[in-house]
């Protein structure tokens, strides 16, 4: 099974268009399609980016029902430690995940934020894993 590490950008994309390409990785995940990961670093980090100012207008309902199902989903694994790859701290707790969980990919939408791949966990945005699954190629 494909193994994924989700980054709030994917978080926040399908609370706001609950049919786009960020709910349909979350409903391959929740279907079992998909195995996500999340350490507690990166659970509390969802739990955070909703309290953002800019985020508050979202409907409570459906962020809580974003987070609890890819939560409930998940598999947690331990850190193994820290790590200094990006920029923005926070950042580097998703490489840390994916590091812990052997991931097959780093799922965002702030690519910039994720320059490149690290060892052997690629880095895609939804739309991008979602045309390699439908191709096969992953």
């Amino acid at each position: 099974m494909i193994r994924v590490v989700i980054d709030t950008s994917v978080l926040v994309s399908a609370a706001i268009s609950p049919t786009g390409p960020n709910a349909q990785i979350l409903d391959l995940v929740t279907a079992r399609k998909l195995r996500a990961y999340l350490t507690t670093a990166v659970a509390e980090e969802y739990d955070l980016v909703f309290e953002y100012e800019r985020l508050k207008h979202l409907d409570k309902r459906r962020v809580a029902n974003v987070r609890g199902l890819l939560k409930a989903s998940s598999v947690m694994v331990k850190s193994r430690g820290r790590l200094r790859i990006s920029s923005h701290e926070e950042d580097n707790r998703i490489y840390e995940c994916a590091v812990a969980a052997k991931a097959d990919y780093i799922v965002t939408e702030n690519t910039k934020h994720f320059p490149e791949p690290y060892k052997t966990t690629k880095i895609v945005t939804a739309r991008q894993l979602l045309r390699l699954l439908e191709a096969g190629q992953t």
